[in-house]
């Protein structure tokens, strides 16, 4: 794996069957338990502007979890505070939720539960989480997960669907066993266009959609695969069961859409995938910031493609709107940057609303597809009421405008983003 970091040797990837079955044990009652803890809590964050940094919701406590902002209970959509973000790796207590259909197992039995490939292969294979971590060799990824609805609630005409603040998203050690290694045990028959992948989630989908299967394909030619990775844990830890446990597909570098959870079934094609999640859901215009107008999708003039990899985005975590500044005190504002289609080598801040701009100082790098944290020194000189503004760059090119784009179901959201700083008198 590329921008790997060091893997696990075989006999700590074998320790994880013992914290497996911990995982386990929880997982039974997860779901179940979710009516006991859901009535609202007396937090909320919020109140929900257009220009707030997260969705506005209850915080709710899921088994294995902290309390993440609840947008909606079923399916499970559940938000990452703001405050998780100061560091490169989100905590896997802290990562968000994200399940496409109602349905979701309340529990995972490992004694029966297999990885099955199948499909235009030479030989179909059924493994076991046991003959994932004792036959392959384990590697690691940091990578940044994404929903593709990340930052929903932005979006002027509003869309439907989950109206996530900034925080459907997370970053993660991820280690696993290579696609490509498990392709490669059934042996790839000639012919094959895609490789289609499912969890165990089940529902009735979109109204005479079809879409009760969560079903997604890759295409066999695709670079990507090369860093897929069949993830069993997390920063180190197994996954937690609404994570995906007990292993879930890793994608560097493209949106969640494709990061199927509970992974079980993978199956080669000989056929472009005609389900409804790859011909209907998760389309964006075919443009490579997905961006459009009302107009153009009321004449039908608009081409739509599956989306794909993350174009880059930059957040501005500390200061938040709470913090109130002394004028000629030195601060620190701090951030994330990323990006699916390079390596972010450039973030940029603006303490005028976006007039000039200043480069900020660049973190550490833990790969391509990992958080890339940032700061920048700053002094306000007078009181006043000032905005912050932060872009970023990656080596393909790629940059954030400075201005709302849309599209018809929410997605793709790159615009700079801004925070508003109160400076008083120092005294």
């Amino acid at each position: 794996m590329s921008d790997s970091s060091a893997p696990l040797t075989r006999r700590s990837a074998l320790g994880l069957l013992g914290t497996a079955g911990a995982a386990l044990t929880l997982g039974r009652s997860a779901l179940a338990q979710q009516s006991l803890l859901s009535a609202p809590a007396p937090t909320f964050s919020g109140p929900g502007p257009l220009d707030a940094w997260n969705g506005l919701g209850p915080l709710i406590a899921l088994p294995q979890k902290v309390p993440l902002i609840r947008l909606v209970d079923r399916p499970p959509l559940y938000e990452t505070p703001r405050s998780y973000f100061q560091s490169a790796f989100t905590p896997t207590a802290a990562f968000f939720v994200r399940t496409n259909l109602s349905g979701f197992p309340a529990s995972v039995d490992l004694g029966t539960w297999r990885l099955k490939l199948s499909g235009n292969v030479n030989k179909p294979v059924s493994l076991s989480l046991a003959e994932l971590l004792r036959d392959f060799e384990a590697v690691s990824v940091n990578a940044v997960m994404q929903c593709t609805g990340n930052s929903r609630a932005r979006f002027q005409p509003r869309r439907p669907g989950g109206q996530w603040g900034n925080g459907a998203m997370g970053c993660a050690t991820w280690t696993g066993v290579r696609l490509r290694d498990l392709l490669d045990r059934a042996g790839l028959k000639p012919g094959g266009v895609q490789v289609q992948f499912q969890g165990l989630d089940t529902g009735a989908g979109a109204p005479g959609s079809g879409g009760a299967s969560y079903q997604k394909s890759l295409n066999l030619d695709d670079p990507v695969l090369d860093e897929c990775i069949v993830a069993y844990a997390m920063n180190g830890q197994p996954l937690p069961l609404v994570n995906g446990f007990p292993v879930r597909l890793v994608v560097p570098g493209y949106f969640a859409t494709y990061w199927m959870k509970t992974l079980s079934f993978i199956r080669v094609l000989t056929q472009p995938d005609d389900n409804f999640w790859m011909t209907t859901a998760y389309l964006q215009p075919d443009n490579a910031r997905g961006n459009t107008t009302p107009q153009a999708v009321k004449d039908k003039t608009v081409k739509l493609r599956p989306v794909g990899s993350m174009p880059v985005r930059s957040f501005i975590v500390t200061p938040d709107e709470t913090v109130k500044v002394p004028a000629g005190l030195p601060m620190t504002v701090q951030g994330l940057a990323m990006s699916g289609r390079g390596k972010v080598n450039k973030v940029e801040v603006s303490s005028d609303g976006g007039k000039t701009w200043s480069a900020a100082k660049l973190g550490e790098d833990h790969g391509r597809y990992a958080f890339r944290p940032w700061t920048f020194a700053w002094t306000p000189k007078k009181p006043g009421q000032y905005t912050l503004a932060v872009r970023a760059t990656d080596t393909s090119g790629g940059n954030q405008p400075d201005g709302a784009i849309w599209n018809p179901s929410g997605y793709l959201w790159t615009t700079v983003e801004r925070q508003t700083v109160t400076v008083g008198q120092a005294g």
